[in-house]
C-alpha cells in the first residue's frame, strides 16, 4: 500500500471509530438517561429539557443548538470547524433522533444503575471520537469563544455550562434526587472519557541491550516503523563497551517488541517502561 493508500485508509478508519463513539454517546442517552429523565449536561442535557417541555425529540434540539452556535462561532471565530466537527454534529443529531425513537423505555429500571451506565458508556464512547479528532461540538464551541476573550481553559468553561445546565433542570424537574444524579452522570463521563483518551496515549518506553542490536534496530525501524536511537554505554561487570538500544512506541506495540528481540537474540536484556505520553513525530502533536 502506498503512501497515499495509507492515509486514506488511515482518514477512514478514524471517521469509523467516531461513528462508533458517538453511536455509543447516543445509546447511552437513549437508554438510560433520556428515559429517566436524567439530565448529564451539555446540549443534549438540554435537549432532555427541551424533549420534557415541548416533546421535541433530543436528537433535534442537538442539530438546531448546533447549528446556531456555528453560525455565531463563524463570525466570532472564522472557519475554524474541521470536518469532522460537522460530521460529529450530523452523526450525534441523527443517532439520537434514530434511537430515542426506537427505545421507548430505559433498559434498566433502577435509575442509579442507569446513571452509572449512561455516563460509563457515553462518556467512552466521547473519549473514543475525542482521540480520533472527533467531536459533537455543542459546549465545545461555546468554549472556543469564550476562549477567544477570556484567558479561562475550556475544560473549566464546559464544567461551568454543565454544572448550569444540570441545575437548571431542577425547574424543570422539580427534583434534587435528579440533580444529583446528573452531577453522578457528569462525573462518570468525565472519568470514562479520561481513562480512554489517557489509555490511547499510553506509551512504552522500551530499552535494549544485545550484542545484535543492529538486527534489532532495523527490524523495530522497518516492521513498526518506529524511531530507533543507540546509545553508548559500558557493563559495570564486564568493562565492555556496549550499544543500548532505545525506543518509544504505543502499548499495543510492546508485544512486537518483543517477538523481534526474542526471534534474534533470546539472551537479550530488555526493560520496558509506561508512559502516559509522548509527543514528538508519530506520536501526540506538541502543542502550547
Amino acid at each position: 500500500m502506498n503512501i497515499g493508500g495509507k492515509m486514506k485508509f488511515k482518514e477512514i478508519n478514524s471517521y469509523l471509530f467516531i461513528t462508533i463513539g458517538l453511536f455509543m454517546n447516543a445509546f447511552a442517552w437513549a437508554a438510560f438517561l433520556i428515559p429517566h429523565e436524567i439530565v448529564g449536561g451539555g446540549i443534549s442535557g438540554l435537549g432532555l429539557v427541551m424533549f420534557t417541555k415541548t416533546g421535541l425529540p433530543v436528537g433535534y434540539t442537538v442539530f438546531i443548538s448546533n447549528l446556531i452556535l456555528i453560525l455565531i462561532a463563524l463570525k466570532v471565530l472564522g472557519s475554524k470547524f474541521g470536518a469532522k466537527t460537522i460530521y460529529g454534529i450530523f452523526a450525534l443529531s441523527s443517532f439520537l433522533t434514530i434511537l430515542q425513537g426506537l427505545i421507548p423505555k430505559a433498559l434498566v429500571s433502577d435509575p442509579f444503575m442507569a446513571t452509572l451506565l449512561g455516563g460509563a458508556i457515553g462518556g467512552s464512547g466521547m473519549g473514543i471520537a475525542f482521540t480520533q479528532g472527533g467531536s459533537s461540538g455543542g459546549t465545545d464551541i461555546i468554549a472556543m469563544m469564550v476562549n477567544k476573550y477570556r484567558y479561562i481553559s475550556p475544560g473549566k468553561v464546559i464544567l461551568f455550562i454543565d454544572i448550569f445546565i444540570i441545575s437548571f433542570s431542577f425547574f424543570v424537574y422539580h427534583s434534587i434526587e435528579k440533580i444529583i444524579y446528573g452531577f453522578i452522570v457528569m462525573s462518570v463521563a468525565t472519568y470514562s472519557i479520561d481513562m480512554v483518551i489517557n489509555g490511547a496515549r499510553e506509551s512504552v518506553q522500551v530499552t535494549i541491550i544485545s550484542k545484535d542490536y543492529l538486527e534489532i534496530a532495523e527490524r523495530i525501524s522497518k516492521e513498526l516503523n518506529r524511531g530507533v536511537t543507540l546509545l553508548d554505554g559500558q557493563g559495570w561487570y564486564s568493562k565492555e563497551n556496549v550499544q543500548v538500544i532505545m525506543t518509544m512506541v504505543h502499548k499495543t506495540q510492546s508485544s512486537e517488541i518483543m517477538k523481534i528481540v526474542s526471534s534474534i537474540d533470546k539472551e537479550a536484556f530488555v526493560s520496558m517502561a509506561r508512559v502516559m505520553g509522548v509527543f514528538g513525530k508519530g506520536f501526540e502533536q506538541l502543542r502550547h
